[in-house]
Parts: C-alpha cells; sequence; structure tokens
C-alpha cells in the first residue's frame, strides 16, 4: 500500500506531468485561512481546494456534524476546476503531515476514484529539502466533470454508529488530539468526552514526528494492533467532523486493514445529541 504515500523525490521529478494534479488542501480550525497559507508560498503549480466549500457540503439543521460529505454534485464541480481528467493522479499535501490531505483521498476513494495519493511529510518535508514554493494562484485547464460512483459502505451515520457499538467485535478509533478525547480541552464542540468505548487514536501518532512522514508500515501495523484492529471485525474512525479521521483509515490502509469506515458526523453530531451517551477520562 506504500503506492498510496508520493515521496518528495518522486513529487520534484513529476511537477511538469499535466497529468498530475497536485492539491495544497490546508485548512485550520481557527486563526488563519487555507488559502492565505496557499498564496504566501505553495508547491510550484498546485491548486488549492478548501475543505469548507469544496470537500464537505455546509453544515446545517438536519445534516451530519461540522463537515458532511459534498454532494456528488459539489465535488465533482471541485476536481473539474482544478483539471482533474481521466488518467490523471491527485496528490494531496498540507502542512499537518496529511491530516488534512487524507480528506481529499478519502473522497476520491469514496466517490470511485483511485487516483488519490498524499504526500509523505507535506509541506515540512518539501521545505526542509530546500525546494522551491511559489505564491501565484496555478492556472489549470478545467475538465469535464467526471462520473463519479459514492461508494456507501465506507461511511456510517450516527444511528448505525449506535447500532454497531451494541455488536461484539466492533472498534472505535478517535483521532483527535488525547486532551480532546478525555474531555480536558473541548472549545469546539457541544460536550466534552468521546463516544462510549471509544479508543484514542490521535492522527498524529501515525507520523514519526510532528506534521512529519508516516510511520513505516509495520510500526503502523504495531500501533493499530495495540488498540485491537487485529480483532475487530469492524473499525469505524471518527474525529471532530470527520476531516482528519480520514488520516487513520490511510493509515490502517498502509497497515493492512483497508475496510474501515469513516462516521461522517462524527463528535460534532454525537456531542450535539443530548440523548447520546459520552465519556470522560
Amino acid at each position: 500500500m506504500l503506492e498510496l504515500l508520493i515521496s518528495t523525490e518522486w513529487l520534484g521529478a513529476h511537477l511538469g506531468d499535466p497529468q498530475v494534479v497536485v492539491v495544497d488542501t490546508r485548512w485550520y480550525l481557527r486563526g488563519k485561512r487555507g488559502i492565505d497559507e496557499y498564496r504566501a508560498g505553495h508547491l510550484p503549480g498546485a491548486v488549492f481546494l478548501d475543505v469548507d466549500t469544496d470537500l464537505a457540503d455546509p453544515p446545517g439543521p438536519g445534516r451530519p456534524g461540522r463537515h458532511p460529505l459534498p454532494s456528488h454534485e459539489r465535488f465533482a464541480a471541485a476536481l473539474a476546476r482544478i483539471g482533474v481528467r481521466h488518467g490523471a493522479l491527485v496528490v494531496g499535501y498540507d502542512d499537518e503531515g496529511g491530516a488534512v490531505a487524507a480528506r481529499l483521498w478519502w473522497l476520491l476513494r469514496y466517490f470511485g476514484l483511485s487516483v488519490g495519493r498524499v504526500l509523505d511529510g507535506g509541506l515540512a518535508a518539501w521545505k526542509a529539502e530546500g525546494r522551491p514554493l511559489e505564491t501565484a494562484d496555478a492556472a489549470r485547464r478545467p475538465a469535464s466533470r467526471l462520473a463519479l460512483a459514492p461508494q456507501p459502505g465506507l461511511v456510517v451515520d450516527k444511528r448505525r454508529v449506535v447500532e454497531l457499538l451494541r455488536e461484539p467485535g466492533t472498534l472505535l478509533l478517535d483521532g483527535r488530539p488525547a486532551d480532546r478525547f478525555r474531555g480536558e480541552n473541548e472549545t469546539v464542540d457541544a460536550r466534552p468526552g468521546h463516544i462510549p468505548g471509544a479508543k484514542s487514536a490521535f492522527v498524529g501518532d501515525n507520523l514519526v514526528e510532528p506534521n512529519g512522514r508516516f510511520l513505516a508500515p509495520a510500526a503502523l501495523v504495531e500501533r493499530f494492533a495495540a488498540l485491537g484492529a487485529n480483532e475487530a471485525k469492524t473499525v469505524v474512525c471518527y474525529c471532530g467532523s470527520g476531516v482528519k479521521a480520514c488520516h487513520d483509515i490511510l493509515a490502517l490502509t498502509l497497515a493492512g486493514r483497508p475496510d474501515a469506515v469513516l462516521y461522517e458526523g462524527s463528535w460534532s453530531e454525537w456531542a450535539a445529541d443530548s440523548g447520546l451517551p459520552a465519556e470522560l477520562g
């Protein structure tokens, strides 16, 4: 599964390939905007996709959490705008070791496209090697909209999570930082804590160092075995809003467990439902 990760060396040698679409996915909860960081310096030729407007539908009453999955139409339009054609390879990156870029990888997979990759080490690795950046918005020729085929088996909703919690062999992995998992630092969602029975699987621990490259596959196998993935019948990944949980799904795939599913609404939906239990500690 190592082909899901793209090295800086490979990407540096293929930046001029029109069939390689490099996508900056930087996104932040608060304090700064991804588009501003993109315009301050990005990989040569990289285009920008926004989590809030391209990789998610707007939240609202009746919608699951802060980042509902984008509609077929929204995601197809985003891909067409940045020039993704048949045969293209889409390489996402960010400045968090792929924690946001994995959302793009997962969405491509969810919509039936096996063309998504993540730049291993992201922007930090690129800059550490002294590779160039540019500030001008990249101009790519728009493409026709691709035919997308959503794979509903890759995602679960709140009702299904409740059902799975009653079934033996279910493993819930929470990708948020450990302090938010324990309920010690909740400033984003309605309640502190986590889904009862879930295990803490902070996405940053999939990396060799903060914002760095992924652990080797053998190390990822060991990490998820310790969390119970080997024995689990069903593995469900969630985070605050279903964005960074995709990093755990990618890491599990690299570890040879490609069948983990995403809880779309994640903690932002669960915490907002006062009828559902929350666990602290």
